[in-house]
């Protein structure tokens, strides 16, 4: 399927700006410790590390979903029968589409309104904007709304999709 295919490919490529972006994140956090002992902390760190905390995380929640790794708790479905666990498994890929489908709806209007307004985070030396945190919320809410959408699709009509991995 041509629609999974891209899919998958915006989840992968999402999945490793963000872990680039964590990684290079470690070091502006490395050299504020540093540099903190000698008295010249970096400003707006703080801002800088709470914002893409959030952008990385929801840069990477469409992959944890699609590759099938976000947190499950499986112990009591595995001791139903085989119909029993494809309909429980549906049930529960539908309602983290509702979830992430609903967090959304509710993002688009601040997320807008964050780019309308210029929002920054912080004061003095370093203002960071707020607005790509806020639309790292939405793109990532809506690509892991859409995969679990998928992925229930193919649970309910049983087709047969590959694992994405990496």
């Amino acid at each position: 399927m041509f629609l999974v295919r891209v899919t998958d490919w915006l989840t992968k490529t999402l999945m490793i700006i963000g872990a680039i972006w964590a990684f290079c994140l470690c070091f502006v956090a490395l050299t504020d410790i540093v540099l903190r002992s000698t008295n010249i902390p970096i400003s707006g760190t703080k801002e800088i590390v709470a914002n893409s905390v959030v952008i990385i995380v929801f840069m990477q929640v469409g992959y944890a979903v699609r590759s099938g790794s976000m947190l499950r708790a499986d112990f009591l479905v595995l001791m139903f029968p085989q119909w029993v666990q494809r309909i429980l498994t549906a049930f529960a890929l539908i309602l983290g589409a509702v979830f992430f489908l609903y967090l959304l709806n509710a993002a688009i209007e601040p997320a807008m309104r964050s780019f309308r307004r210029g929002e920054f985070d912080g004061a003095g030396a370093l203002q960071v904007p707020v607005w790509p945190a806020r639309w790292a919320i939405v793109v990532g809410a809506g690509l892991a709304g859409f995969n679990y959408l998928l992925l229930s699709v193919v649970e309910i009509f049983g087709l047969r999709v590959e694992r994405m991995d990496l």
